[in-house]
């Protein structure tokens, strides 16, 4: 176990490995200390414009600081619990909430010191298996969000077993679908086509998600599913889409992971009305099953804060289909599936 911020580093990235990235330019955090048995302090360098996570109305793309919690998952699974190289990370849930004020844009990198507690701590003969990682982000010691992760480690030979015939690389990607036609890129608060995860089908609260594993930054190395971080953008697209022409900024999630999706078959994302105006429910389905499923948290941006607030049913353009609350649950286990509970996305 390691007991200092090695290795170190508060000018430069830390190595590629350790937050399961191949390219230098997609590692976000720079350094890492342990306060205490559980508790950590780790440091992180936004850049002031990404590849794909772009600013956007004055705004620092929240997306960030999803992949920010996300990096910080293998960082300390490999660092603070000895996890080695080559196991699976599996999460169950994930959340983050961040407070707009401070997400603004700036002429100079964002630079953030995040502190992290892991709890619920389990191991199986004597090696690390799971924890709920929840972590506080300040940026110019300012409070900028929170986010919670719960996730599972696997050995190759568990995950083997856990994905079955979906576990071969080579086997998964050749499969395959090609990317599907991209909704216009604006409706999704996008720039650029390649960078939609949405495909149109003739409905204004349900697309098809669009995967391109190719893509330098979602795609970043090759994975035999569809990764968490697609999923997350998914979400956020589909809630910009329903909510369109107004823009909106997504500053929080909750989200589940039921199951895999995978590359072979098409998924589809509704999203549906929640109980509080600000936010929308979603959920990501492949054949019959929900895969995915959560809500967003939406504001205006600072530049259209004053506009007139468009209602859900209104913005989706149509009476949505609504969804079984069994459906949204997060207590609601897995569906069945021939693997168990476990098949779910990193």
């Amino acid at each position: 176990m390691h007991t200092a911020s090695s290795p170190t580093g508060s000018a430069t990235t830390l190595p590629r490995q350790y937050v399961h990235k191949a390219a230098h330019s997609e590692v976000l955090l720079t350094s890492w200390h342990r306060r205490s048995a559980d508790e950590y302090t780790v440091t992180a360098q936004w850049p002031r414009t990404h590849a794909f996570y772009r600013p956007a109305h004055r705004l620092l793309d929240p997306m960030l600081f999803a992949e920010t919690a996300r990096q910080t998952i293998p960082l300390l699974s490999h660092l603070a619990y000895d996890v080695p190289f080559g196991h699976h990370l599996i999460w169950d849930h994930f959340s983050y909430s961040l407070a707009l004020g401070n997400l603004h844009d700036s002429t100079v990198p964002a630079e953030l010191v995040l502190h992290l507690s892991c709890t619920d701590v389990e191991r199986r003969r004597g090696n690390f298996a799971a924890t709920t990682l929840r972590l506080r982000a300040e940026r110019d010691e300012r409070h900028l969000g929170t986010a919670e992760a719960r996730f599972t480690s696997h050995s190759p030979t568990v995950y083997r077993r856990l994905r079955g015939a979906y576990g071969d690389l080579r086997g998964a990607l050749a499969a395959a679908r090609p990317p599907a036609t991209a909704v216009p890129a604006h409706l999704v608060g996008r720039r650029l086509p390649e960078d939609v995860v949405l495909a149109p089908t003739g409905r204004a609260d349900r697309w098809q998600l669009r995967i391109d594993t190719e893509h330098p930054s979602l795609f970043d190395h090759p994975v035999d599913h569809v990764p968490g971080m697609l999923l997350l953008e998914a979400a956020r697209q589909a809630a910009q889409a329903a909510r369109a022409p107004l823009p909106v900024v997504a500053v929080g999630m909750e989200t589940v992971f039921h199951r895999y999706v995978e590359l072979d078959t098409p998924s589809w994302i509704q999203v549906t009305p929640a109980a509080s105006r600000d936010r929308l429910r979603f959920a990501v389905e492949q054949g019959d099953t929900v895969c995915f499923s959560g809500e967003v948290v939406l504001s205006a941006p600072v530049e259209t804060a004053g506009l007139p607030y468009v209602p859900a049913q209104q913005a989706l353009g149509a009476a949505p289909q609504t969804l079984a609350p069994s459906q949204l649950d997060r207590r609601r286990p897995a569906a069945p599936c021939e693997v168990p509970a476990s098949c779910r996305a990193e």
